[in-house]
């Protein structure tokens, strides 16, 4: 099994979503012998936001320049890491009723029409088929999938988008009212993942 880990706090020390993201890690290797772990942390691994010069990367007119190539190199690296991956662990603080900013650079840095989706006669058709994710949410005092949850909503749909659709939630939301039991219950669902 070969997992991917993407990580996208900011807190590098104490982050819940972090720290339950590697324990999900952790139970699926223990569960799943000689798998491999990537580990992709979108807060500090220097990401680009899309800008004019990677659009037009992204969609040139004619054949990519050397330039061009070299804007979407981190893009193809990330794309491919994606596409490598059987599982996909992402922990996902929730910031302000959404994901971080880290999170939102990634997805678009994998949302590749042709790579990681193409647009057929209906619309668009992910392409990264047969994968599981699970999604470590923590927040302070948003509930997951409330009408607040802006976080949540996004990264199952963004997932369904590149055709992630065996997607399963490990919630760590409203922590500043009920964390012993969110926490509790947390470790008790990671410990039935196999």
């Amino acid at each position: 099994m070969k997992i991917l880990n993407i990580n996208s706090s900011s807190n590098k020390t104490s982050s819940t979503s972090t720290t339950f993201a590697e324990k999900v890690v952790e139970k699926l290797v223990s569960e799943n012998k000689g798998s491999t772990v990537v580990t992709r942390h979108t807060t500090y691994s220097d990401l680009p936001f899309i800008d004019e010069f990677i659009l037009g990367a992204l969609f040139p007119q004619g054949e990519r320049t050397a330039d061009q190539n070299k804007a979407l190199a981190i893009s193809n690296k990330l794309v491919q890491e994606v596409k490598d991956a059987d599982v996909l662990v992402i922990g996902a603080p929730i910031y302000n009723f959404s994901v971080p900013a880290s999170l939102k650079a990634y997805f678009d840095l994998i949302a590749r029409a042709g790579l990681t989706f193409k647009y057929g006669e209906t619309g668009p058709v992910g392409l990264l088929e047969n994968k599981k994710a699970y999604i470590v949410i923590s927040s302070g005092g948003t509930e997951v999938g409330s009408d607040i949850d802006f976080a949540g909503k996004y990264i199952a749909h963004f997932l369904g988008f590149l055709g992630i659709t065996d997607i399963e939630f490990v919630k760590l939301d409203q922590l500043m009212f009920s964390s012993e039991t969110k926490l509790e219950s947390a470790n008790e669902q990671i410990a039935t993942l196999s």
